[in-house]
């Protein structure tokens, strides 16, 4: 059979409200194309759905089977035309983001303040890792979007764009012979403990080609899981850190040195990356859309 949806639609309604003249009114209809459209449907059918009584009409057995089967697929349409309706108002949905930590700390964090503001109905889910592990989070499709901090290769099928740069700086606590401005020597870098991330990072890979350039290795002494635990550890004297100026701005100095080395460590990307020919949800267009105008 190859019935219009616009009957069943009709004949929801003159079942749950048991009378022609109140589906009519709630479809915002007359009363003779209801009762046409369903005689229509009883001839497609081949039986009597409604009997006709002083006081409305009363479903046949048919009626009752085909209403029971109606009822559901109908109130679940409904159900799902009224989530649309609440994700094209904001009012609800779900947005999934991978982030680096560096990226989490300096894009990602300021904005969400402000989306939960504005829309406190969507749930924000945060997979904070390495900027290897976020794009490999993306590429299962087990997020909308990742935010991450480069360098990196970019996956075939992926999209990026740049958000900002971040420079970092070497930092060390007022345990070590150093000073603010003080430009580190091969030496002084050989002789101090390094506090980075493992090999597996693209931090890793980055400094070690930093280092490259100036003839020296980079072998961390200090390992660290993520970039937010560099500079707690360069606080407890442990050794000197790399760590985004981002990272320092609401920090009190007074224990602290920024430092240099020469030549500058290269700026580094920050970058959203999408899945191309993915179209995002409302609610994930809408954050993406306040991270750009940030």
């Amino acid at each position: 059979m190859n019935i219009s949806y616009d009957y069943y639609r009709v004949f929801y309604y003159v079942a749950k409200y048991k009378s022609f003249t109140g589906a009519a009114k709630a479809l915002l209809n007359n009363q003779p194309n209801v009762t046409r459209m369903m005689k229509k449907l009883e001839e497609e059918l081949g039986c009597t759905l409604f009997v006709r009584q002083r006081h409305g009409i009363v479903l046949t057995p048919e009626g009752e089977k085909l209403y029971a089967h109606v009822s559901v697929a109908f109130e679940h349409i409904l159900c799902g035309e009224k989530e649309i309706a609440r994700d094209k108002s904001l009012q609800s949905g779900i947005v999934t983001v991978a982030a680096s930590e560096i990226a989490l700390h300096c894009v990602l964090l300021p904005v969400l303040k402000t989306f939960r503001k504005s829309y406190p109905g969507i749930r924000i889910r945060i997979s904070s890792q390495s900027t290897l592990q976020a794009v490999d989070v993306l590429k299962k499709g087990l997020a909308d979007f990742a935010i991450v901090t480069g360098p990196f290769e970019l996956p075939a099928g992926m999209s990026s764009e740049i958000l900002r740069s971040v420079q970092e700086v070497p930092v060390c606590s007022t345990a070590f012979p150093l000073t603010t401005g003080a430009v580190l020597t091969g030496e002084q870098i050989k002789n101090c403990p390094l506090i980075g991330l493992g090999e597996q990072t693209v931090s890793f890979s980055f400094y070690s080609d930093v280092f490259g350039k100036m003839g020296l290795s980079y072998k961390p002494d200090v390992e660290a899981a993520t970039a937010d635990q560099i500079l707690p550890m360069v606080k407890s004297d442990l050794g000197i850190g790399f760590v985004p100026i981002d990272f320092l701005e609401k920090e009190n100095m007074q224990n602290l040195a920024i430092l240099s080395i020469k030549p500058d460590i290269p700026a580094r990307n920050i970058c959203l990356l999408k899945r191309k020919g993915i179209s995002l949800s409302i609610a994930a267009s809408e954050l993406e859309r306040q991270i750009k105008d940030k």
